[in-house]
C-alpha cells in the first residue's frame, strides 16, 4: 500500500505534461461554458442583421429570439418575425423577415428569407427588397415608421419598393410588430425619453418665440443688481462712481435652446443656422444668448482666459461653463420683430457636458460687486428655462403600439385624400351611366367628357395612385376564398378595394364594360393613343367579323389556362399573368427590363391599327369579368329593329366589334363606351332618326307653305 502510493507521489511529478493538458482541459472547458454558443448554420444569417455580434445563443424564450453577444456580453437578439407574430403577405400566404435588435430598441438590420408576394414574384429584384428592408438599420423601434410612396426619406419615413406600395407597408408592419414583440418581452421597452423635433420649421416671430417659451427673458433694474451684491457684502460701483438711474435697465436678458429649426432658423436665419448646425457632433446642442443694457453678459475675461466668466448654465448636479471655442459671434438676426440688442452669442453645449436638451435647466449670470476691504463679491441672477413640448417628439413604447389598431385603418386614414378623390371619381361615373340619356343626347359634350375621364383613369388613376385591377387580384381573392379568408388582406389597399366593390356592384347593373370601358388604366392608354393616332392620319383595320369571332375567346382560353395552373403552381401562374402588361405600363410606368417593355408597348402600337386590340382578343381580366358579368340585372343599351337589317352604323362604330352583323350587342364584349347610343340619338347618322327628322321638316315645310298661302 505505502508503495503503491509513493509509485503514484512518484510518477505525477514525472508527468508535468499530462497535469498541464488537464489543466488546460479543465480551463477551455469553463470557458466554453462561460461563452454563448455560436448559431451554427444560422450564424451567418444573424451576422447580416447584427453585424457587430460575435456570436449568437439558440432561438429560444416566448416569443423565440437568438441572443447576440459582443466578446461574451450581451447587445441584442436576432429573431425570424414569422415566429414571433406569424406574420403573412398582401397576398395572406407566410411572409418571414430576420430581424435585428439592439438593447436600446434599435434595428441593426434586416433580411427577408421568404415571401410569396405576387407582385413581387417578378418584375421587382431582390436587389430592390433588400434596399427597401436595409432602410430600417438604425430606427428606433418606438418611433412611429411610415412608408412613403414618393423618393425623398424622412427621418420617421421609409421609401417602398417602387409597384409595390402595400406590400411594402405590410413589410414594414412586420418589421416593426416583430421587434416591438421581442424587445417588450425582454424588457427593452422602458419608459424613453423624448427626443427634439430638429425638422419642423415654419416663419415665426420674436413675440410669438416668446410667447410660447421657445425664448425667455430676464430683466434686472439697476437698483436690483446694487441690493443683490449689497446683500453680498460690497457696492455694485465704486463709491467715486455716481450710481445710475435704480430703474435703469442693468442688463436684459434673453435666451434658448436653438436646435429646433423652429427656433435657430428663425433667429439666425437658413445659411447660419444650417453652417452651425453641419458643424455640430451628435447629441450637441445650440444654445442662443442675447442681452442689451449697462452690463455684458459676456465680459472680457473669455478673450484672455478663454472661459467665459459672467455666465453659466445649471442643470440638476451638471454647471456647465461656457469656452470661448465653442462661442459663435452673431452679427444681427434675421428674426423680424426682434428689438435691438447689443450683444448676440451662440454657444455649443456639447454632449459630453451631460447637458439634456428635454430637461429643465437655468441661465446664470454672475454680477461682480466690491466689499469695502477691496474683495470682490458676487451676486447670481437665475432664468429658468424648460423647452415647450412643442418641440417634442414623444416615443412611442410598445405599450402605446398602436393600441391594436389595425393596419389597414391606419393606411386608410393616411390616404383619405386619395380615397375622396376615387370616391368622386366614382360618383361621377355613376351619374354619368344613370344620366347616360342626357349624355348621349349631347354628342360634343359626350366626346369631351369622354376623353376627360379616360385622361383622368390614365394619369390618375393609374400612373398616380397605381390603382391598376389586374388578373392577379382574381387569382388571390379565388386563393383566399378556397383556404382561409381575411378581409383585412383586401382593406390593406385601399384605392383597390374601394375600385373593386364598385367593379362588382357595377357588374350587377351594366356589366363588365363599366370598368373595362371606363376603368381600367391600360384600356384608356390604348383609346387614347388610337384616337390620337386616326388623327394624325394612321390607317385603321377592322377584321372581318367572322376572323374577330373567332379571335376573342382567345382572352377566355388565356384566363382559364392561367387558372388552371394557378391551382397548382401558383408562381408559374404569376408569371403566365404576365400577359397583361398592366404592372409595366402602369403600376412601374415602362420602367422595367426591356423585354417587358417592349412587349406593352408592341401591344399600345398594335392598339393604334386596331381599336383595343389587346381588350379584345388577350386581356384574361376581360374575361374573368365577363363570366359573372352575365348576372347583370338590366339592359341599358337601347336598339331598334332596323339596327343591322339593314342598319350598320352602330356596328362600324364600335371599337371593340362587339355589335353583331344582325344587330345584337354582345354583353361579354361591350365595353359600355355608349358610342352606339350616341348615334340612337344623331338625326345625322342613325337611318331611322334621319327619317324621322326629314318627316319633321316636311310636316313643318308643308304647315309654312299652307301658312304663306293662307296669308295671301
Amino acid at each position: 500500500m505505502a508503495r503503491g502510493v509513493a509509485g503514484i507521489r512518484t510518477a505525477w511529478p514525472a508527468a508535468p505534461g499530462l497535469a498541464a493538458l488537464l489543466l488546460l482541459f479543465v480551463a477551455v472547458c469553463g470557458s466554453r461554458a462561460a461563452e454563448p454558443p455560436a448559431a451554427g448554420a444560422a450564424g451567418s444569417r444573424y451576422l447580416e442583421v447584427f453585424p457587430t455580434a460575435t456570436a449568437f445563443g439558440p432561438a429560444e424564450g416566448t416569443p423565440p429570439a437568438a441572443a447576440a453577444y459582443r466578446d461574451g456580453t450581451l447587445v441584442g437578439y436576432v429573431f425570424a418575425s414569422r415566429q414571433v407574430v406569424a406574420s403573412a403577405g398582401f397576398s395572406g400566404k407566410p411572409l418571414d423577415i430576420l430581424v435585428g435588435v439592439d438593447l436600446d430598441g434599435r434595428i441593426t438590420g434586416a433580411v427577408i428569407l421568404d415571401h410569396q408576394e405576387p407582385i413581387l414574384v417578378i418584375g421587382v429584384s431582390d436587389r430592390d427588397l433588400a434596399a427597401f428592408v436595409a432602410q430600417y438599420r438604425g430606427l428606433d423601434i418606438r418611433d412611429p415608421v411610415r412608408v412613403s410612396r414618393r423618393p425623398g426619406r424622412a427621418e420617421d419615413r421609409v421609401d417602398a419598393v417602387v409597384g409595390a406600395t402595400i406590400s411594402s407597408v405590410v413589410f414594414s408592419d412586420v418589421i416593426l410588430r416583430a421587434a416591438r414583440a421581442v424587445a417588450r418581452s425582454r424588457g427593452l421597452l422602458g419608459a424613453k425619453q423624448a427626443r427634439l423635433d430638429f425638422e419642423s420649421f415654419e416663419p415665426t416671430g420674436w413675440s410669438a418665440l416668446g410667447a410660447e417659451g421657445s425664448l425667455v427673458s430676464l430683466r434686472i433694474a439697476v437698483g436690483d443688481a446694487e441690493a443683490a451684491v449689497g446683500r453680498s457684502g460690497g457696492r455694485l460701483y465704486s463709491r467715486a462712481v455716481a450710481l445710475p438711474d435704480p430703474n435703469a435697465t442693468f442688463l436684459e436678458l434673453h435666451t434658448g435652446l436653438a436646435t429646433p429649426a423652429r427656433v435657430g432658423r428663425n433667429l439666425l436665419g437658413g445659411r447660419l443656422y444650417n453652417r452651425l448646425m453641419g458643424g455640430l457632433a451628435e447629441g450637441d446642442q445650440l444654445l442662443f444668448v442675447a442681452g442689451r443694457g449697462l452690463f455684458s453678459f459676456k465680459g472680457t475675461a473669455y478673450v484672455r482666459g478663454g472661459v467665459f466668466d459672467r455666465i453659466q448654465l445649471v442643470q440638476g448636479e451638471h454647471t456647465i461653463r461656457f469656452a470661448k471655442d465653442d462661442h459663435f459671434r452673431v452679427e444681427k438676426l434675421a428674426l423680424e420683430g426682434a428689438p435691438k440688442l447689443r450683444e448676440l452669442a451662440v454657444f455649443v453645449l456639447r454632449q459630453s457636458t451631460g447637458f439634456s436638451a428635454v430637461q429643465p435647466w437655468r441661465l446664470e449670470v454672475l454680477v461682480e460687486g466690491e466689499a469695502d476691504d477691496g474683495r470682490a463679491v458676487f451676486a447670481s441672477f437665475a432664468r429658468p428655462y424648460r423647452l415647450p413640448a412643442t418641440y417634442l417628439r414623444a416615443a412611442e413604447g410598445a405599450g402605446t403600439e398602436a393600441a391594436a389598431i389595425p393596419l389597414w385603418q391606419d393606411i386608410w386614414r393616411e390616404r383619405w385624400v386619395d380615397i375622396a378623390v376615387l370616391v368622386l371619381g366614382l360618383l361621377a361615373l355613376t351619374m354619368i351611366l344613370v344620366f347616360q340619356d342626357f349624355v348621349e343626347r349631347q354628342q360634343r359634350f359626350y366626346e369631351a367628357l369622354r376623353i376627360g375621364y379616360l385622361a383622368f383613369t390614365l394619369v390618375w388613376l393609374g400612373w398616380v395612385v397605381g390603382a391598376q385591377l389586374s388578373v392577379v387580384n382574381v387569382l388571390t381573392f379565388s386563393d383566399a376564398i378556397m383556404t382561409k379568408f381575411h378581409w383585412d388582406f383586401f382593406l390593406l389597399d385601399p384605392m383597390l378595394f374601394i375600385l373593386w366593390s364598385y367593379v362588382a356592384v357595377a357588374m350587377l347593373f351594366w356589366g363588365r364594360g363599366v370598368f373595362c370601358g371606363w376603368l381600367c388604366p391600360f384600356g384608356a392608354l390604348q383609346e387614347l393613343t388610337n384616337r390620337l393616332a386616326q388623327r394624325l392620319g394612321v390607317p385603321q383595320w377592322r377584321l372581318p367579323f367572322g376572323l374577330h369571332e373567332r379571335l376573342w375567346p382567345v382572352k377566355y382560353i388565356v384566363f382559364l389556362a392561367i387558372f388552371a395552373v394557378f391551382l397548382g403552381d401558383q408562381r408559374l401562374a404569376l408569371i403566365g399573368a404576365e400577359v397583361e402588361p398592366f404592372k409595366t405600363a402602369v403600376a412601374l410606368k415602362f420602367d422595367r427590363p426591356w423585354p417587358f417593355v417592349l412587349y406593352a408597348l408592341g401591344l399600345v402600337l398594335a392598339g393604334l391599327f386596331v381599336k383595343r386590340a389587346f381588350c379584345r382578343y388577350l386581356c384574361p381580366l376581360g374575361a374573368a369579368l365577363a363570366i359573372p358579368a352575365r348576372l347583370r340585372m338590366f339592359e341599358w343599351l337601347k336598339r331598334r329593329w332596323q339596327c343591322g337589317t339593314p342598319c350598320q352604323q352602330c356596328a362600324l362604330s364600335c371599337p371593340v366589334q362587339a355589335i353583331h352583323p344582325e344587330g345584337r350587342i354582345n354583353p361579354n364584349e361591350c365595353i359600355h363606351c355608349l358610342r352606339c347610343q350616341v348615334n340612337y340619338y344623331d338625326d345625322q347618322l342613325c337611318p331611322p332618326v334621319i327619317e324621322r327628322r326629314k318627316r319633321r321638316e316636311r310636316r313643318q315645310g308643308a304647315r309654312q307653305a299652307a301658312a304663306g298661302e293662307g296669308a295671301a
